[in-house]
């Protein structure tokens, strides 16, 4: 009978992790919608390319060397331990779990959602840049994010032995600071060097408003990065763990689906909370923007994201009421930074990942303070100061610091930013001047001909 449950838990988590794969697919997709439909005609390919090509080369990084250090760093190093060399080596690139095999069904799909985390957090990114960067610059900022910095605020934060959760209490259930703070960090350290786009700031100081070029392509992709959102939830659970399986929490003899964390959830849970924090970030976004459609989407977005660390314990009001404090806080804070360092992000990304992924980190240590923080005995509970730490990591050490330093390393070589000229006529200019000089290389071939 142990036998026959086993293998039917190993095909369901199999088939599990593999349905969430597609689902997270369309955030890319979502993403690539939304940046193209914000971004002016002249710049359209080169926004689709620079994203795009997020997929390949954070996917070959990332199995290299994103995923060892996943399962290498959990403690620090030398914060609660060494280097986990032998979880590492079982997920090194040559071993016999990261090929094709019978015996290991799990690591595959496990792999694959993981990687679509780092599309996810590169691709944050790729938004507050756009109509300005050097592409080369864009693909190497993002292997940095996406197979460097965020997984290993996943090793610290997003493990159930991560250091942070042993010492800290840090809780981040659904990635409000483990993906969303640190990419809205590092987008921010970007910005700062690569600076804003000509024409948005006036010689007095104001500030022009640059519509984007298609606001129902916007629109409609940002509906299917919600779309991609049930997927991202689903992949951040694991679906099915016998209570003997670890010693912490889980007790009794019912085999239950858990965070993470390894600590008992239910796919319930995240359809409350996550349908109401929605609902309330779009409400009160559509209300502080005097119904903006662009911050009306966004901000069901950054709903989500602020509830996101807490949504499998909260209360659906409760998540709500915190969606409602991520829209207000994303769309107030853009605006002051922007009125007062200047700073051009074009999408809204640092106010709607990581202003409100920072906010809700700190939210969840208030409102679910003593809760436990992990499914180990021994480990500290959730607690505010906790969080705010957690919170600072994320969104400044590995995520703000990392973007300025790279960005800073790039700009020094004169490789960050495209030219003025190109800028002004639009990066799609390159392919364009050749695109014109193919056809009337064929009219002269046709005429030839006659």
């Amino acid at each position: 009978m142990d036998t026959q449950l086993d293998a039917i838990t190993t095909i369901f988590t199999e088939f599990y992790y593999w349905v969430t794969i597609p689902l997270m697919f369309l955030i890319h997709v979502g993403f690539c919608m939304y940046e193209v439909g914000a971004s002016r005609r002249r710049n359209h390919m080169h926004t689709l390319m620079k994203n795009s090509m997020i997929i390949p080369l954070v996917t070959i990084t990332f199995f290299f060397f994103g995923w060892w250090l996943y399962w290498a760093l959990p403690n620090g190093p030398f914060i609660t331990g060494g280097i986990e060399w032998e979880a590492a080596s079982a997920n090194s690139p040559l071993s016999n779990t990261m090929a094709t095999n019978l015996e290991d069904r799990i690591t595959g799909v496990f792999w694959a959602a993981f990687l679509l985390f780092s599309w996810t957090a590169a691709s944050i990114v790729s938004g507050a840049v756009i109509e300005r960067i050097n592409s080369g610059a864009f693909w190497i900022l993002a292997v940095v994010i996406g197979s460097g910095a965020w997984v290993i605020d996943a090793a610290w934060g997003w493990h159930p032995q991560g250091w942070m959760v042993r010492v800290l209490g840090y809780h981040d259930a659904y990635a409000s600071g483990v993906i969303h703070a640190i990419a809205g960090g590092f987008a921010l350290g970007v910005l700062l060097v690569l600076g804003p786009r000509l024409g948005k700031f006036g010689a007095d100081g104001s500030i022009r408003n640059i519509l984007p070029h298609n606001p129902w392509m916007v629109a409609v992709g940002l509906f299917i990065i919600y779309t991609g959102f049930w997927g991202f939830y689903v992949a951040c659970n694991i679906p099915l763990i016998s209570p003997e399986a670890i010693g912490g929490q889980i007790t009794g003899e019912t085999w239950t689906a858990t965070t993470i964390y390894l600590t008992p959830t239910t796919l319930g849970a995240i359809t409350f909370n996550f349908l109401m924090s929605l609902s309330g970030g779009m409400l009160v976004a559509f209300m502080v923007s005097k119904g903006d459609a662009f911050w009306t989407y966004s901000g069901g977005l950054a709903g989500i994201i602020c509830a996101s660390a807490g949504n499998d314990l909260y209360h659906p009001i409760q998540a709500m009421l915190v969606g409602c404090c991520g829209a207000f806080i994303a769309y107030r804070m853009h605006h002051w930074v922007e009125r007062t360092f200047r700073i051009d992000d074009a999408v809204g990304a640092v106010a709607v990942h990581g202003y409100a992924g920072f906010a809700g980190l700190v939210i969840a240590g208030f409102l679910l303070w003593g809760h436990p923080a992990g499914a180990y005995e021994g480990f500290a509970s959730i607690n505010p100061v906790g969080q705010f730490l957690g919170a600072v990591i994320m969104f400044g050490v590995l995520g703000f610091l990392p973007g300025f330093v790279v960005a800073k390393v790039l700009s020094a070589f004169g490789l960050l930013r495209i030219p003025r000229e190109i800028e002004l006529m639009g990066l799609d200019f390159q392919d364009m001047q050749t695109q014109r000089e193919a056809e009337i290389e064929v009219r002269s071939a046709k005429q030839q001909l006659v």
